[in-house]
Parts: structure tokens; C-alpha cells; sequence
């Protein structure tokens, strides 16, 4: 049996099996990789029976995937054998052991070159190394292919077969005749290549059923498919992580893959000012943009709707890019908002995101989790700054707008909180083009009158429900969020430059 730490979860092997995909790719059976994420992206898996390339640098993680890959077949009850041609058995099973795999059941068969060859320095004065050499390790292959008949190879690596030959066409031919008989055995393959600028594997390419790439640049490690026979793909490049249990796939997150039937009720706030200003609330599956100033209480307002919620016995779940977890549950604290304890019931998860540590995707598989697995009813991002600067990786803002999208099919309410830099002026909505991306926009702003500095609150666009079109006056006290009336004696807040209506009917 695998490891515990190596095992997938029953859920996790749902969500990689029930992805949308064309409905005839269905009966074709599939062979799961042992990473749930990567089988995602192959719609369930590898095609069995069929020979697959696996692609990479030095330090990408093909032996990891290797070893998921056997050691899933084990808990499969499987036979599975390692071919290695380079990294002797022992180090390979040591190293295995370090990332909790057991192979105690896999077969190896070891065709690294040990020291007796340096020391013995073998010569061949009629024949070629390449036509003295691949006799015996053909052999062996033939040897140990018909005694255990493996349901899965995993080959490290490929081109080493390359120089057991004498040219390029020998090799081709070798190749091809070598996969061919591995597959009509019963094998399922996986062999990696060590392909360099001058000495390319792209004849490997053309020969296999599939091809997998693993890349590792400065923003972080990524996984590519770029050809597989007899099935569609998730395309572009998906985030990958090694940990001391192996390697995690995020894969790129698809908005239409998921959808959940849900009722489009409105999410009071429990503040009955506020919801007489949004006509009754926030409505489930809707993107809310919180949009002000620093200190102005946007995080404080997205939380209201959050106290709300756990009253129900909803969850919910805030990822702050930029407040410590501690802070931001002293400050709320101090409104009543009690975030200790509705975190302690269960009601609401605070994470704490730190800079630079995660990408997009695997960003977008915690989300997922507490949407999947915890049933999060709403979730909010502070703020969308940190979003894009804390998270490695290109594209953001295509991300968040995929992300976003995917919690509207799922029923969830999203909320965004943007901060803008002017304090005071003309009113900016956001600092980034994100705007379109609301269903509504509230927003809050800094006001001076009579020489003191006030808040208030407005909305600028509601997609489901009208809206009051009048200002109100908020504060943040120690009872809680408080809401005024319409502040209808005031005109010029939008551009700045406030003025008194004479003929109001109420004093300021």
C-alpha cells in the first residue's frame, strides 16, 4: 500500500474524474497518474495501454511523477516495474522513502552503469560500444518484461537508448519497436527524455501517444500537455509545487468545467439602513466590488455580511493579502464583529495569504476547496492590489477574473475589496480595470464638514435590483456598523467639491 501522505482522497478523485469533457472520451479507461491534479487536466487520466513522454529539465520532478505513478498502480494492486538507466536502485529507493513512497512492491530493473565500469574500462576493438552493449540490455529487458508482465512502466530516461545505437534511424527504429511491444503486453508507459539543445528529442515527441512537459522558471514550477491521442486536454501551463509527500498540480482553473443549482436570494446585511441602500442586500452569485480609501471600513463593511451570514449558519471565508490575521480580528472586534468566535464556530475561515508564495491556480484550488468541501457561502479577497501583487505568476488579472466567474457558477458571493489612492476629489472606482467584472459597486468616501472628517456610503451599480440612489453617512462604533439617513442636503460628493443645497428639508 502507498503511503498515506501519497494517497488520493475520495474527493479528490471525484473532482478528477467528473470534469466536463467530450462524452465519447468517457469509455476510453483511463490509468490515474496518483496526482489528482494532473489527472484533472487529462480528464480523468492516461489512456491505458499507450505510451506517454514526460518532458523536463534537471529538477523538474519527472521521477516524482514516476513514482506517483507506480506507486498508484500498487494501491491499485497492479504490477509495476521502474526502468532506470541512469539513477541507480538504491538511491532511487532511498529517495523515495524520504518523500513517503513505498515501492516495496515495485520492480526494478537497474541499468545504470556501476563503478566496475570504470574501473574494468572495457574496450571494443572489431565491434562498436553501442552494437557490444545493446544485446545484453535488450535482454534483460526481455527477461524481466515476460516474467513480471507489468501493467505499468515508468522508463528514466528514454534517450539513453540513443547512444545503444548507431544512428538516428536505428534509434527511431528501436524505440518504436521497444513501446510497441511494451504496449501490446498489457503496459501502460511512462518514459522521460534528457533532451538538450544539441541533441533534441523531438523524434520522441512524434513517437508517443502523448507528451507531457514540466517547466521550472523563476516564477515558479508549471506542467503542460501538448499532445494526447484519443483525448482532449486542459490546455496552458498549471502550477505545480514539490513537498516532502511528492508533487501537487493545480490546474488552471476553468470556469465552465463547474456550475451548482442555487437560489438567487438576496444576503442581508442585518444593518437595516444599509439594506434599505441596496434595496434589500447582496444577492447570492453576484460579484461585489467594496471600492474607497485606506481606513475608510471596506474590509469592516464585506465582514457585516459575513456576521450575517454565520447568524444563519453560513459559512464564509476572507483571504487578506495585506492585515495580519490578529489584527484584523482585534478590529473587528472592537465594532462587534466577532470574528474569534464566529472563526472558532466554524462559520468563518481568516487566511492570511503571504506574499509571493503562492500562484494563481493553487490560489485558486484553496478557494475551491472551501467552496467544494466547506460550503462557503461567501467569499472575500482583501484586496485586489494584493491579489496582483502577491501572487507569482503572469496573467493575474485573468486569473481573478476565472476565478471570480467560478465562484458566480458555484452560488458564492464574492466580494472585492479595492482600495483607491486618492483620499479625497473626484471619485475613482479603481486604480485597475476591474470594474466590469461587478454586479454591484458600493463605495466609500472621506468627507470634511464643518471641519470634521466624516464617511459616507453610496452605490453606483446593482445588475439584479434597483438601488437608492442617495448618499448615506457610516460609521464604525463600538455597537457596530451604524447607518444614517439619505444625506439629501449635500450635492458635489462624486467630483469633490461639496456644497449646502439651500432649499434642503432637513438640517446637517
Amino acid at each position: 500500500m502507498t503511503n498515506s501522505k501519497t494517497s488520493l482522497s475520495v474527493e479528490e478523485k471525484k473532482s478528477a474524474q467528473n470534469q466536463q469533457r467530450p462524452h465519447s472520451l468517457e469509455r476510453a479507461p483511463r490509468v490515474s497518474t496518483g496526482i489528482a491534479g494532473l489527472d484533472e487536466i487529462l480528464y480523468g487520466g492516461l489512456i491505458e495501454k499507450r505510451a506517454y513522454l514526460l518532458r523536463g529539465g534537471p529538477g523538474c520532478g519527472k521521477t516524482t511523477l514516476g513514482l506517483h505513478f507506480l506507486t498508484e498502480g500498487i494501491a491499485r494492486e497492479e504490477r509495476c516495474l521502474f526502468i532506470t538507466m541512469g539513477e541507480p536502485e538504491t538511491e532511487l529507493r532511498a529517495n523515495a522513502e524520504a518523500l513517503g513512497f513505498n515501492l516495496d512492491q515495485v520492480r526494478f530493473l537497474d541499468l545504470s552503469p556501476n563503478a566496475a565500469f570504470f574501473t574494468e574500462m572495457q574496450t571494443y576493438d572489431i565491434f562498436s560500444p553501442a552494437e557490444v552493449e545493446r544485446e545484453p540490455v535488450t535482454q534483460q529487458i526481455l527477461d524481466q518484461i515476460g516474467e513480471l508482465k507489468p501493467q505499468r512502466v515508468f522508463l528514466d530516461a528514454m534517450t539513453q537508448f540513443r547512444y545503444l545505437a548507431t544512428d538516428a534511424f536505428q534509434f527511431r527504429k528501436q524505440v518504436l519497436s521497444f513501446l510497441r511491444f511494451l504496449v501490446e503486453q498489457g503496459a501502460t508507459v511512462v518514459f522521460t527524455s534528457e533532451g538538450t539543445i544539441a541533441v533534441p528529442d523531438d523524434d520522441l515527441q512524434f513517437m508517443s501517444d502523448g507528451v507531457m512537459h514540466l517547466h521550472f522558471s523563476p516564477e515558479g514550477r508549471s506542467v503542460s500537455v501538448s499532445k494526447f491521442r484519443g483525448s482532449d486536454f486542459r490546455s496552458g501551463d498549471h502550477a505545480i509545487r514539490l513537498t516532502d509527500a511528492g508533487m501537487l498540480v493545480f490546474p488552471r482553473l476553468s470556469p465552465e468545467a463547474h456550475n451548482r443549482k442555487f437560489v438567487k436570494e438576496t444576503i442581508a446585511s442585518g444593518v437595516p439602513e444599509l439594506d434599505e441602500l441596496l434595496h434589500g442586500g447582496l444577492e447570492r452569485g453576484t460579484i461585489t466590488i467594496l471600492t474607497g480609501p485606506t481606513g475608510v471600513g471596506k474590509t469592516t463593511l464585506g465582514l457585516q455580511f459575513m456576521k450575517e451570514a454565520a447568524g444563519r449558519g453560513e459559512r464564509s471565508v476572507v483571504y487578506t493579502f495585506e492585515e495580519m490575521q490578529e489584527t484584523l480580528m482585534q478590529r473587528c472586534e472592537s465594532v462587534n464583529i466577532p470574528v474569534r468566535s464566529m472563526v472558532e464556530r466554524g462559520t468563518l475561515s481568516v487566511v492570511q495569504i503571504e506574499p509571493l508564495h503562492f500562484t494563481p491556480d493553487e490560489f485558486a484550488r484553496m478557494v475551491r476547496t472551501e467552496v467544494e468541501h466547506h460550503r462557503a457561502s461567501i467569499v472575500m479577497i482583501d484586496s485586489i492590489a494584493g491579489y496582483s501583487v502577491s501572487l507569482r505568476g503572469s496573467n493575474v488579472s485573468t486569473q481573478l477574473h476565472a476565478l471570480c466567474k467560478y465562484l458566480q457558477n458555484m452560488g458564492t458571493a464574492v466580494i472585492l475589496v479595492n482600495e483607491v489612492q486618492s483620499i479625497a476629489g473626484e471619485l475613482q472606482v479603481s486604480d485597475l480595470a476591474i470594474s466590469y467584472l461587478a454586479d454591484n459597486i458600493v463605495f466609500l468616501r472621506y468627507l470634511e464638514l464643518k471641519g470634521e472628517i466624516r464617511k459616507v456610503i453610496g452605490v453606483l451599480k446593482k445588475r439584479l435590483s434597483n438601488f437608492e440612489r442617495t448618499l448615506r453617512e457610516i460609521e464604525m462604533t463600538r455597537y457596530g456598523i451604524k447607518v444614517g439617513r439619505p444625506m439629501t442636503n449635500l450635492q458635489g460628493i462624486l467630483t469633490g467639491r461639496i456644497s449646502f443645497i439651500k432649499d434642503a428639508n432637513r438640517e446637517e
